[in-house]
């Protein structure tokens, strides 16, 4: 087996990095932070036309009615709803055919 170590320094504080600084005498060189500014600029070129998004105005408009519908307050239609119990127990509720037909196409169509 060779001695030649092909692991990359990616990773400063990794056995590969540890153990060229021991052969240099113990002498650590310091990895750079960060990109250099000609590499900086050399990324935000490469990048710049991957990395946009565009959000359709649709999804924007549900965003916006979500975060509306949370925002209301809870309706209590308890009343509502005991008042049509009653109704249709005692069989004084009246179905208004036209506006069912109404609901019923426009769900459809």
């Amino acid at each position: 087996m060779s001695s030649i170590d092909t692991r990359s320094a990616f990773f400063p504080r990794s056995r590969s990095t540890q153990t060229e600084s021991a052969k240099n005498n113990g002498q650590v060189n310091e990895p750079q932070q960060g990109n250099s500014p000609d590499r900086a600029a050399e990324i935000t070129g490469r990048t710049s036309s991957d990395a946009k998004v565009s959000i359709p105005e649709g999804v924007k408009d549900f965003s916006r009615i979500k975060k509306a519908a949370l925002a209301a307050p809870e309706q209590d239609n308890s009343e509502k709803i005991a008042k049509l119990k009653a109704q249709i127990q005692a069989g004084t509720y009246e179905v208004d055919y036209d506006g069912l037909a109404d609901k019923i196409l426009t769900s459809e169509y």
